[in-house]
């Protein structure tokens, strides 16, 4: 079977995102409760949330797997077999934080034998194709947020278990349930906790998958960047790891 590499994220387009995570959003709220002991200046204050929370890192391949005119839906799931993941992923403007609404979050990943749908086989796996699975993308609220219903990923050769994703703005949405148009404002990958992902392989329907699982330690993309570089907020379902989870991140994009 013919192996497709994704290229290194070196060899891409590059542009700024950024990640909000956990530890610097703790940080912001630690130094808000300090007193203060001086007042900027106008050529030193900078916006709070910029300072403190945005911490910025480089987009990522976007592989060899994609299919234009996928669908704009909710569930991406269709009838794959698999744990339930339940994805909020919020986009924010890079330069001011502020949510993004009407974006279109669109993603993209294999199934638990790490097949793609429109390329089944590629993993050595035989399974019925019909070009959608697992594929699509919703519009983000108000507040920025695109929830998006999936399984777990299982992997395929070389690869860590990961997600793809693309933001686009203006779409416009076509009557077959598609899209059209727009502007691609980001490409990059979402990543799972290794120890999560070891008890999601041990189960029946990701144990046969055949191909040897690379981690995220081995990955050739994933840079150990944790938040910054697409690693997901991941929590339980419910009380065992088949109830499956759901997965944080808050992404931000270049919108100008």
């Amino acid at each position: 079977m013919t192996e497709i590499s994704e290229t290194p994220p070196t060899a891409i387009r590059r542009r700024t995102v950024l990640i909000a995570t956990g530890a610097t959003a703790a940080t912001l709220a630690v130094a808000s409760a300090v007193p203060e002991t001086s007042t900027p200046t106008a050529d030193t204050a900078v916006p709070v949330a910029a300072a403190a929370v945005c911490t910025l890192t480089k987009e990522m391949t976007e592989g060899p797997y994609y299919l234009d005119g996928q669908y704009v839906r909710a569930d991406i799931s269709e009838d794959k077999t698999g744990i339930p993941l339940k994805l909020a992923l919020t986009v924010v403007d890079d330069d001011t934080c502020a949510p993004l609404s009407n974006a279109l979050v669109e993603i993209w990943h294999c199934d638990a034998l790490g097949e793609y749908s429109g390329f089944v086989g590629n993993n050595g796996h035989s399974e019925p194709d019909n070009g959608t699975f697992l594929r699509g993308g919703v519009l983000t609220n108000s507040s920025g947020v695109a929830n998006i219903t999936s399984v777990y990923p299982g992997w395929y050769r070389g690869r860590c278990v990961h997600i793809h994703l693309k933001v686009h703005t203006n779409v416009t949405l076509t009557s077959d349930g598609s899209f059209t148009g727009g502007q691609e404002l980001h490409t990059g990958q979402l990543f799972f906790d290794e120890t999560i992902t070891t008890r999601v392989a041990a189960l029946a329907t990701y144990a046969a998958n055949t191909v040897t699982r690379t981690t995220l330690a081995q990955d050739s993309i994933y840079d150990e960047g944790g938040a910054a570089s697409g690693l997901l907020t991941l929590t339980a379902l419910g009380s065992s790891t088949s109830a499956g989870y759901a997965g944080t991140l808050t992404v931000g994009v270049e919108s100008s």
